[in-house]
């Protein structure tokens, strides 16, 4: 896969310029110019091209790729107006990506590419032990996607880290918003798609084909060993467990019985792999059900946990629907917290970026309040550090996660 050269502005770029008092989102730190607040262009301006933003009185604001189809119009590439976006500034940026996770996560398996944060928006790379798995969302850098998995497997190569297989998960509705069509398949050679990872000392089977995303959720990562603390001699339920990892994080701990709970029949299967390839069957086991079906038997049933933890799916994806995730948050809380023993502790999160971390506190809070429980925090943690959050560009931010203990009331 040869390394594209071209400069895509050799040419010389349009100019968007943007409408008095707009763009205060991008203006406070984000990269993201909507369609209503570009007030014209000038020059020949398609698709997926590169353009230099204009405030309006004609100060420079850096250069982006523009989409006519999408709401997000412009995608900022640089605040600098006199930068070619070209082969080599792609190396820099890919190169710096990989040095910062280098410094901040363990790299076995991590989210090498993280959109926006890492100043490449539109585009997610992860790496699954030795195999990268890429989501592209945006027209502008989807051209440059193929030179990006070039120029990051020349990097890890550097490092003596060997890609043996590329797949892409593409195939999200979002593209759709973009003018570009779902997409998912290898990227050169096949390769088997069920890879083992090791994480936190946990080895997994991840299904990068037909997982959900990319096939695992990396941002837990270290959240996940946070809870491997309160684990050991205890009875744990984990409420959402996907393919087990939070459970399966419990049982390597020495948690004397641990229940994995979820919809998902594909997930379950997934676990309860994943549970004999760690020699955790025994101790460790899983069940298909609807959460909030089956919490409110266990409690009928009298069952009390030492430690309870809730990782729903995201509530709520726009602020439109955010009252009704509200009070799915408060339920789940609500009877998670009754199934947690006098003492024990209830590890929470919200994976929505519409759910601020003032909505979800107040939520909990409200839980408590109504079952007559007392919440002493434990830790307030956020997404692995391979998830960087970027300081004024809001939708980096997504992930909350608190640990408390649950006393009655004294």
């Amino acid at each position: 896969m040869a390394i594209e050269r071209t400069l895509i502005m050799e040419k010389t770029p349009a100019s968007v310029f943007i409408k008095k008092g707009a763009a205060r989102a991008f203006k406070s730190g984000g990269l993201w110019i909507y369609d209503n607040e570009i007030e014209r262009m000038e020059g020949n301006l398609k698709d997926g091209d590169m353009a230099k933003v204009f405030d309006f009185d004609g100060y420079p604001l850096g250069v982006g790729f523009y989409n006519s189809r999408s709401k997000i119009t412009i995608r900022m590439m640089s605040r600098r107006h006199d930068v070619n976006i070209n082969a080599d500034f792609i190396e820099m940026r890919v190169r710096n990506a990989w040095e910062y996770r280098k410094s901040t996560v363990d790299t076995e398996s991590c989210r090498v590419i993280f959109g926006e944060a890492d100043f490449l928006p539109g585009i997610v790379i992860d790496k699954f032990s030795d195999v990268l798995v890429v989501e592209s969302l945006a027209l502008g850098i989807d051209r440059w996607k193929l030179t990006i998995l070039e120029y990051l497997q020349h990097v890890l190569a550097e490092d003596s880290i060997h890609i043996r297989g590329i797949y892409e998960r593409s195939d999200a509705k979002v593209r759709l918003q973009e003018g570009m069509e779902r997409t998912k398949g290898f990227i050169g050679e096949p390769f088997d798609t069920q890879v083992e990872i090791r994480e936190n000392g946990v080895r997994y089977l991840v299904d990068v084909k037909d997982g959900q995303k990319t096939g695992f959720f990396l941002d837990q990562k270290y959240n996940r060993l946070a809870v491997q603390r309160l684990c050991k001699g205890k009875r744990v339920l984990d409420c959402f467990t996907h393919t087990g990892s939070f459970a399966l994080n419990a049982g390597i701990a020495g948690a004397r019985e641990v229940l994995g709970v979820d919809a998902s029949e594909l997930g379950i299967a997934q676990a309860r792999e994943n549970a004999v390839l760690n020699g955790l069957e025994k101790r460790v086991h899983f069940t298909v059900a609807d959460v909030f079906d089956l919490l409110p038997g266990l409690e009928k049933d009298g069952e009390l946990f030492d430690v309870v933890i809730l990782d729903p799916p995201a509530f709520t994806k726009s602020r439109a629907s955010v009252k009704n995730a509200v009070k799915g948050y408060r339920e789940i809380n609500l009877r998670g917290m009754k199934l947690v023993r006098d003492g024990g502790y209830l590890c929470t999160c919200s994976c929505s970026h519409f759910m601020t971390p003032e909505l979800f506190t107040k939520t909990i809070r409200e839980a408590a309040a109504n079952v007559h429980r007392r919440l002493r925090q434990v830790e307030y943690r956020t997404q692995s550090a391979d998830h960087p959050i970027l300081w004024g560009s809001d939708e980096s931010s997504y992930l909350k996660f608190f640990i408390f203990q649950v006393c009655s009331e004294q």
